[in-house]
């Protein structure tokens, strides 16, 4: 066995390399047009996340199944996809026209069409970060997949433990489990997975849909099943890229769609002209800021701010969030819902229409009145297809119009890597994972500007990593503890980065001195046992940061 410390690499290097290796790969895959994820054609994938043991896939080297990365993967996939021997993932081909009904993962925002009892179809449409993240969480599955067969399996005619026979009668079991028999599948569960029969009753109700409480219980059996299927008939699962998503990745198809609809829109309301200012963000924060002083005064009266904002921000409180809503659509924004395909939804703000005053900042006049475009968040290297797009001159009856644009905002969540969830990160610089690349930057928000609201602040490079599912501990520790100065991580920012400067300093589409802005609160901290994005999301926590930042960018906008 040669000693890796002999040869003078380090554990980072080790998971670095092994990062490279899986995106060679998964592309190799793509290109060739199909793989199996359990055959000799997945063999690297699977070695590569073996030796990575990201943080977020908890003990997937171990024996014992990892339950908190199962349910983070799950809320990713669609519904039912362990059960599909075939996964074939497709562009957007039309399937939305026909009697396939979409299924939307919780967690992630596309479209997913079961065709028959084995086959899922996954629609790519946000390039090859999706492919990426889609392909790692699929591996996981089928690792911890077989670590179930493994438990099951007594010999190689196939014959199972009693343990799995159990298991495979209560989910097979057409009536619905009473609480005995329910406690009795987990107990059995429990000895497959290897872990304790707490854990498996603490993550059990976590899985559960409405019309599916024993979804945990069916999750385990087909994920085994299948792996039992491939070992002892060979019956392996196939992945497999249709032509047609081969042919279009890279094209900015579904990009130049999306920004064309929201130039239309300008042109069309006699906006292009006017200050525009950019910012990527979520569907509600802009929003709730510009309108709730004068959609929700009677509760302001009892209630401040932000304590309105955390009501906004549960789904419970229809009564309100319609109040905003409509306060908003009367009072000078658009909503574009996304028929593209990107799954970005944009919200466009004439603020010459609002009624009053936002803050303490008078409207100006309509011609100098900013608009506002907020963007839905993109995903990795779809920030640079959309930005790239949108920032682009648009040709309209033979004319070639450029848009006004004075400022882009980017705010979002990241990964901090020096305090906890909720925390800011000011960058002022993005790093790009795996190269040299790096995009410095002057950021018009400065540490000072959000100083005083009670929030750890903290300043230094961003990495935009190719995949957050794919880092451990020991290049975090890297990157944090060497002179890059990394204070955080995320999958986007060197994209807009790029997208940005080749518009403002090289094409000239716009001002070569448009003004930027980045910041990022903090979703988890993956150097913390325990606070990793597997570990829940923020809570009410992401309220405070969101909306202080929302209200900073706000207020240089208008102040301009």
């Amino acid at each position: 066995m040669i000693n890796l410390k002999l040869l003078g690499r380090t554990r980072a290097q080790e998971s670095t390399h092994a990062i490279e290796r899986m995106y060679i790969t998964m592309r190799h895959l793509f290109n060739r047009g199909f793989y199996k994820p359990m055959g000799v054609s997945g063999e690297t994938l699977r070695e590569a996340l073996l030796i990575l043991r990201p943080e977020i896939y908890g003990s997937i080297a171990d024996d014992k199944a990892e339950l908190s990365g199962l349910l983070y993967v799950i809320d990713r996939l669609p519904k039912g996809i362990e059960e599909c021997r075939f996964i074939n993932l497709t562009s957007d081909e039309g399937y939305g026209n026909s009697h396939f009904k979409p299924i939307v993962p919780p967690k992630r925002r596309r479209n997913c069409y079961r065709i028959d009892d084995e086959q899922m179809n996954i629609e790519i449409t946000r390039g090859r970060s999706e492919i990426y993240d889609i392909l790692t969480h699929l591996t996981f599955l089928f690792v911890e997949s077989h670590k179930i067969m493994r438990r099951v399996i007594i010999d190689e005619e196939g014959s199972v433990t009693r343990d799995w026979q159990k298991l495979e009668k209560a989910v097979l079991q057409e009536e619905p489990l009473d609480q005995a028999q329910r406690e009795i599948a987990l107990t059995h569960t429990a000895n497959i997975l290897g872990r304790t029969f707490f854990e498996v009753q603490d993550i059990y109700p976590k899985f559960s849909l409405p019309g599916n409480p024993e979804r945990f219980l069916n999750i385990i059996y087909w994920l085994g099943k299948l792996a039992i299927a491939e070992t002892i008939n060979n019956d392996k699962r196939i992945i497999t890229f249709s032509p047609v998503l081969r042919e279009r990745l890279g094209h900015h198809i579904h990009g130049e769609i999306w920004a064309d609809n929201i130039k239309q829109h300008l042109i069309k309301e006699n906006l292009m002209h006017r200050p525009l200012h950019i910012i990527s963000a979520n569907m509600h924060s802009v929003m709730n800021t510009l309108y709730t002083p004068s959609a929700l005064k009677t509760e302001l009266k009892k209630k401040k701010p932000l304590e309105i904002y955390e009501l906004l921000s549960n789904t419970a409180n229809g009564d309100l969030r319609s109040k905003v809503m409509k306060s908003a659509l009367d009072n000078g924004m658009t909503f574009l819902d996304d028929k593209s395909g990107t799954n970005i939804d944009v919200q466009i703000f004439d603020t010459a229409k609002l009624n009053g005053k936002y803050g303490s900042w008078d409207i100006k006049t309509e011609e100098e009145a900013p608009v506002i475009i907020v963007m839905d968040y993109a995903f990795g290297e779809q920030a640079y297809e959309t930005m790239d797009e949108l920032l682009k001159p648009y040709n309209f009856e033979g004319n070639e119009i450029k848009m006004n644009v004075e400022s882009i905002s980017i705010m979002g969540k990241a990964g901090i890597l020096e305090g906890g969830k909720g925390d800011i990160m000011i960058p002022s610089a993005h790093l790009f994972e795996g190269t040299a690349d790096n995009y410095p930057f002057k950021n018009e928000l400065s540490p000072a500007d959000l100083e005083g609201s009670g929030i750890d602040i903290v300043d230094g490079a961003m990495i935009t990593v190719l995949g957050t599912s794919l880092q451990n501990r020991d290049i975090l520790k890297f990157f944090h503890d060497s002179t890059w100065n990394v204070s955080g991580l995320e999958m986007e920012g060197a994209h807009y980065q790029k997208a940005i400067q080749a518009a403002s300093k090289l094409r000239g589409s716009i001002d070569s001195e448009v003004k930027v802005r980045y910041a990022y609160y903090a979703s988890d901290n993956p150097l913390e046992t325990g606070s990793t994005l597997a570990s829940g999301g923020l809570g009410t926590t992401g309220v405070k940061p969101t909306y202080l930042i929302t209200e900073k960018i706000l207020e240089q906008i208008f102040k301009s």
